[in-house]
This record gives C-alpha cells, sequence and structure tokens, in this order.
C-alpha cells in the first residue's frame, strides 16, 4: 500500500445566510477568511476558506453558504462532528467567550485525555473545541477578539457517523490512517504522525437515522496529498482497488479528487500545492472575490447574483494590531 495520508486538509459544509457566516467564523471562532471565491460547479454561491494566517492544509474549515437552503439532518452516512484545536489551558476562556457571544456550549467534558467543549454554529453545524494534552505547535490568527494564547490553531479530527465500522475502518486503512483506540462505541484512527489535525472518530450508531446533507452539515471531509503526482497514483491505486474516483479536478488552489466511503461520507483528496498566495498577497488574502480563469469572462453576472459581503477587521492584519 503506498497511499499513506498525513492528516486532514480541510472540512466543507454548507451554511446559510455568508455575512452570518463569516462573523461567526471570522469574531466568535478567531478564524481568518483566506479566501473568498464561489462554488466553482455552481458560481452562484460563494465558497469562503476560514483558516489560518495563510490557509494552511489542517487549518482550513469551507462553506458554500446558500441563504435559502433547506436545514439537513444529522445522521449516519456523513461527518457529523468537526472539531478545532485549542490549548490545554483555554478551555474555560472558550466556554465564557461563546457564552457572551450568545451560543450555547455543552458542560466541559474529558475524552481520551483530552478537554472536550461543544456547540454549534448559527446554521447548527455540530462543532467542538478540543484540548489536546501534548499542545499543538501550530501558529494561530491573532485577533483582538480572540487573542493567539487562546486562538483555534487548526482542525483537531472529524467524527463520521456510522451504522456499521467494519468497512469505513477499512477504507481509512486503504488511505494510510491506523487504528488506535476504542472507546465503547468510538474508534479512533490517526493519520501520519497523530494528534490533532491527523485523526478521525468513527461513531457507530446502528439506530440512528439517515443523514441528510443540508445546511448545517458537513459536505465532505478531505485528506492531505502533498503534491500532484502523489494524488495521481493514490488515485490509480484506489481505481485499481474498485473505488468509484472522480478525475483529478483543478480547484485553483488545490487538486481534488473525491470518493465516498463505505459508510456513505464523501471524501476528497487535496493537494497541499499550490496555496492560497496564487493571486493574491498575504497580507490581503480573503478581501476580494477571487475567480478561477474559466470563470473570469463571467465575473460580472456572478458578482450580480451574489450578495454583499462585508468582511469586519479582524480579517485584516493591520486590524489585528492590538498595540
Amino acid at each position: 500500500m503506498s497511499i499513506k495520508t498525513s492528516g486532514l486538509h480541510h472540512v466543507t459544509a454548507i451554511g446559510g445566510d455568508p455575512q452570518r457566516n463569516a462573523d461567526f467564523y471570522l469574531r466568535t471562532l478567531g478564524l481568518r477568511l483566506v479566501k473568498t471565491t464561489v462554488n466553482f460547479d455552481d458560481p452562484g454561491t460563494y465558497h469562503l476558506y476560514y483558516g489560518d494566517q495563510s490557509g494552511r492544509p489542517g487549518t482550513l474549515m469551507t462553506f458554500f453558504p446558500w441563504k435559502d437552503a433547506p436545514s439537513g439532518r444529522l445522521g449516519t452516512g456523513q461527518a457529523t462532528t468537526t472539531s478545532f484545536s485549542v490549548p490545554e489551558s483555554s478551555i474555560g476562556w472558550w466556554k465564557q467567550h461563546l457564552g457572551q457571544a450568545g451560543v450555547e456550549a455543552s458542560q466541559v467534558t474529558n475524552r481520551d485525555d483530552e478537554d472536550v467543549l461543544t456547540f454549534r454554529d448559527p446554521d447548527g453545524l455540530q462543532l467542538a473545541l478540543v484540548a489536546h494534552p501534548q499542545g499543538d505547535p501550530r501558529d494561530p490568527w491573532d485577533t483582538a477578539l480572540v487573542p493567539a494564547e487562546h486562538a483555534v490553531r487548526g482542525l483537531h479530527s472529524v467524527t463520521l457517523s456510522v451504522s456499521r465500522e467494519d468497512a469505513t475502518a477499512g477504507m481509512l486503512g486503504d488511505l494510510g490512517l491506523d487504528f488506535a483506540a476504542q472507546d465503547g462505541n468510538r474508534f479512533r484512527f490517526t493519520a501520519g504522525d497523530g494528534g490533532p489535525g491527523a485523526l478521525v472518530d468513527v461513531l457507530v450508531t446502528p439506530d440512528a437515522p439517515q443523514g441528510l446533507v443540508a445546511r448545517g452539515t458537513v459536505h465532505h471531509v478531505a485528506w492531505r496529498a502533498p503534491d500532484e503526482p502523489t494524488q495521481a497514483s493514490w488515485r490509480a491505486e484506489l481505481v485499481d482497488r474498485g473505488v468509484n474516483v472522480t478525475s483529478i479536478l483543478d480547484r485553483q488552489y488545490f487538486r481534488s479528487i473525491y470518493f465516498r466511503e463505505p459508510g456513505g461520507t464523501l471524501l476528497e483528496v487535496a493537494t497541499d500545492e499550490p496555496g492560497f498566495a496564487i493571486d493574491e498577497p498575504l497580507l490581503e488574502l480573503g478581501r476580494a472575490l477571487k475567480l478561477p480563469p474559466w470563470l473570469e469572462p463571467d465575473r460580472e453576472q456572478i458578482q450580480a447574483v451574489l450578495p454583499r459581503l462585508d468582511l469586519p477587521s479582524e480579517n485584516d492584519m493591520a486590524g489585528t494590531d492590538r498595540a
């Protein structure tokens, strides 16, 4: 087996009102909007990418926000919780911060020696903040509302809900993940060196309803490939194993292939290259609507359809200066 992903690349979900989405992820969660673009397959809606200062793989949460999208339903066959990594000493700060922002959060629980705080975004997407006891060395985005000492370091893990675990576990093994631990009906798998950003939990809930992917649910989970030749090799290997994989698609900031794991969740393998600074400077990430070359001729029509999006100062590197 040659496939060996190093961890999560991004998680993509379906949101509602784009302005409300941006305000929550920029101001409440303290992430940076690193790219404002459109859904390349449906350019009548935004595709918003949130992450750290430069949008490194493993820090990214992205959204297709449709203002009038119907609500989804959590259940089997989908990723039901997206977890972010925060410093071990910051869970109490986050509990207070979320409360001040009007976000109802759970009591802090401990699972696998990690403190966990769960809550939902304005569209009902299930999220968690997790403090890993060994820490997380990734540098955070620093804002006045969420200072660096407490800020999100990046993705921690995703939870896949399935009716049975064997086939899903097999697919995760095909991607190079290793079984790490079991806690009741929760099975943990690790990629690469393990730790935050390289974890997936498989939650077995045979009596749960089938999930419905719509507003407030995850659309797909993406895993990292270092470059295009590696991705092409992995795709060929998956095809040889009988997996129904898409062709390699140009997503401008990375290349992608998509397929479903046997439990039903849509997975992606995305390249680390070329990144988000290929069409705008680091200082200006996310400020302007960026379109791929094949959609640029339609810019006027696309902009006429998209709702206005005003970014708060927390997305401006100059606006993070609290001196």
